[in-house]
């Protein structure tokens, strides 16, 4: 019967293939490893998908034989080599199954959002608020693809603080948009979620990582929750006058940032806390010192007595 023909002939060139083939034949150039996810460029090399990505980071050429590769990298697909990628399943069929195995290993490792998430260096951001970011450093071109790659699309962004690398507190980012430039680097909108503070810091492949546990804001009842929400009553107030009557430079900011957000039914809602409060702290005029003091605070009580007395301030002074 044909069935049985066939399934010789499959087997014959398996054992053919086999003779012919070693383990060697099958390895990427860059990692020393076997192929995964194979791609091969237009002037005809073949490297592991993430080897070459991670090439291209730093110059737009092949690494073998130095020619540009711009006109690759700015179409953005990389297309497997499926020939490659049939061969290696015909002849080594158990090798490629480890190799499977070792790179979801290392995307599982890479998902855990508490230990070892990776910590882009840079700016204050917070918790609701969009935190737009031009990624052009090798490192970081790598971190905001592994976000993607793993699918958690989240990374923490924290502050550069002398004689510790970054601050204590960061926030945790979501990726909403990727906008990749022809050069490699791209444009990323994201939006903060969480806030945290930094157990222990370490390194991945060039950037920083930290081990992190979320912060929370404690939770008030009965009386102290009703002088708690007169005292948001009487903060939002001030913040709307303040937009409303702030001098030219605040209404500058309104316009880069857009209108001071709705007040929220539930203030206690949030692990976080009301979202504009923490618009508020970002367009104000405030030392990054004081900005991460508020920041850090599981109080919501601390925090809008403070803001109530930053606005107050603000208010009195002559336009």
């Amino acid at each position: 019967p044909l069935d049985n023909e066939e399934e010789a002939a499959a087997k014959c060139t398996q054992t053919c293939l086999g003779e012919l083939l070693s383990i060697s034949d099958l390895e990427c150039s860059l990692c020393i490893r076997m192929f995964f996810e194979p791609v091969t460029t237009p002037c005809g090399h073949t490297f592991c998908k993430e080897c070459l990505e991670r090439c291209l980071d730093h110059r737009p050429n092949c690494p073998l034989c130095k020619q540009s590769l711009r006109e690759y990298l700015k179409a953005g697909s990389y297309s497997p080599t499926v020939l490659l990628q049939d061969i290696m399943l015909a002849t080594f069929p158990a090798e490629l199954a480890e190799r499977r195995e070792l790179h979801q290993a290392e995307m599982a490792e890479l998902s855990n959002l508490t230990r070892n998430i990776p910590i882009f260096v840079c700016t204050m951001s917070f918790p609701g608020i969009a935190c737009p970011l031009h990624v052009f450093e090798p490192r970081y071109r790598l971190m905001i693809r592994r976000c993607q790659e793993t699918g958690t699309r989240r990374f923490g962004m924290c502050v550069y603080e002398s004689g510790k690398s970054f601050a204590d507190y960061g926030c945790m980012l979501e990726i909403r948009q990727i906008e990749l430039l022809a050069d490699g680097r791209s444009l990323v909108d994201t939006i903060g979620r969480r806030r945290f503070r930094v157990l222990s810091r370490g390194h991945r492949d060039g950037y920083n990582t930290a081990d992190i546990e979320y912060l929370e804001d404690k939770k008030v009842a009965g009386e102290e929750l009703q002088e708690l929400q007169c005292l948001h009553e009487s903060t939002y107030c001030l913040a709307q006058r303040f937009c409303e009557h702030g001098d030219l430079t605040s209404r500058h900011i309104l316009m880069q940032h857009g209108p001071l957000p709705e007040k929220e039914e539930d203030i206690q809602a949030s692990a976080d806390g009301p979202t504009w409060c923490w618009w508020l702290i970002s367009i104000l005029p405030l030392d990054p010192s004081y900005q991460l003091n508020l920041f850090s605070t599981t109080s919501l009580r601390v925090r809008l007595t403070q803001l109530q007395r930053i606005l107050a301030a603000l208010l009195q002074q002559p336009p």
